[in-house]
């Protein structure tokens, strides 16, 4: 390796929440540099999912992350001039990443009326594991499942 590996960065706690998890999901959210555009969006998710569920929302968003997150996925690995689907662990910031990739795009995905409310009811979906990000995981694990005896490839 010519160079070293460039170090992580460390992010800020959210102000309201005092939590690394919920910043990352906001910058995740944000489009065009509209960060708090994006706060808005998840706080008002947030209360709604108090409003409609009677639960604390903080307690739902942790849980409905949590729900979201791959434990195992596969990988292409070439292994003499063939391609194999290999099952591997994911990393557990990846797990992370993933899982707040999937649950905005099932968000954006719903047709509900505003980005809060669709993110409100696909992160109470998520929290019950069900909804367009638990589906995805579950495809993963599937593919990984189904791949199982490629395992013996991951290096």
């Amino acid at each position: 390796m010519r160079k070293r590996r460039a170090d992580r960065r460390q992010l800020s706690t959210d102000p309201k929440y005092n939590d690394v998890l919920v910043s990352r999901f906001v910058n995740s959210i944000m489009w065009g540099g509209k960060k708090t555009t994006a706060r808005r969006i998840l706080y008002g998710a947030l209360e709604e999912i108090e409003q409609r569920t009677g639960q604390d929302g903080y307690e739902v968003f942790r849980k409905a992350l949590f729900n979201a997150q791959p434990i195992i996925e596969v990988r292409a690995r070439r292994v003499g001039g063939a391609t194999y689907q290999v099952p591997m662990e994911v990393r557990p910031d990846r797990r992370t990443a993933l899982s707040v990739r999937w649950l905005l795009n099932a968000a954006r995905g719903r047709g509900d009326k505003s980005m809060m409310r669709r993110l409100a009811a696909e992160l109470i979906a998520a929290s019950n594991n069900e909804g367009g990000a638990v589906k995805k995981k579950d495809e993963v694990h599937r593919m990984a499942e189904s791949n199982k005896a490629f395992a013996h490839f991951k290096w």
